[in-house]
């Protein structure tokens, strides 16, 4: 399979040498479960994007430091082709920043949560099984990092899993999928980047994230479901 990552952010230059950047990030964890996964990258972050939603066979958008209510024009044209993938029932996978530009592509609205930042190791109930939700399990808990998050969903939108923290933390809108968590994060990046962002973080929130990485993240459950469910749509696609 053809995955086209959307790439909107870098890794900050302190942390890359130790642990990459996205796209390695993105590879690595793929190729865990699919060695014969091909990725192509898009520098959306920089303006790029494809000419044709059927480029690849699916598409995955990765996190952002940026906001999807920032106002930016690449935020903005990065949307546009989210609604085109949409009506082309291409499948789309969202991750964190992309989780939340899908829901608001496609009507939904997204905010600052009043609660302030999920870091840490996030702790989900699967709410709906889906068929290629497969190994399947009554929870999903992956590293977060997140200040926004969905605040209201987009037409046609179904909840698969949540928490108390985040209502909205795994969606699904037609052939897209979006999830609040970062199954590309490992527990070491996510403690250095809690560190980097301590003062911006708090002190007391920073030290429950890091308590929470004792346990070990669902990140290959996440990219079993994430791939299956690109087969799925590739699988509807060719019989349609």
């Amino acid at each position: 399979m053809h995955i086209g990552l959307l790439q909107c952010d870098d890794v900050n230059p302190a942390l890359i040498e130790r642990h990459g950047n996205y796209p390695a990030m993105f590879e690595t964890l793929l190729k865990r479960v699919d060695p014969s996964i091909r990725l192509s990258v898009w520098r959306c972050l920089e303006g790029e994007l494809p000419d044709d939603v059927s480029a690849c066979d699916g598409w995955l958008t990765t996190g952002s430091q940026c906001g999807v209510n920032d106002g930016l024009d690449w935020v903005e044209g990065l949307c546009g082709f989210v609604r085109q993938v949409h009506a082309a029932q291409i499948p789309l996978v969202g991750i964190c920043f992309g989780h939340q530009l899908i829901a608001k592509a496609l009507g939904g609205r997204v905010e600052q949560h009043a609660r302030g930042w999920g870091v840490g190791l996030s702790f989900n109930r699967v709410r709906e099984q889906r068929p290629w939700m497969q190994p399947a399990q009554s929870g999903l808990d992956l590293v977060v990092s997140h200040q926004d998050q969905v605040a209201e969903l987009p037409e046609g939108a179904q909840v698969l899993a949540d928490s108390s923290f985040c209502a909205y933390y795994l969606l699904e809108v037609g052939s897209c999928l979006g999830v609040q968590g970062h199954p590309e994060f490992s527990p070491g990046y996510s403690r250095d980047l809690m560190q980097l962002r301590r003062e911006r973080i708090g002190e007391h929130r920073v030290r429950e994230g890091e308590a929470s990485l004792s346990v070990e993240p669902d990140s290959v459950v996440m990219t079993h479901w994430l791939l299956a469910f690109m087969r799925y749509w590739q699988d509807r696609m060719s019989v349609a």
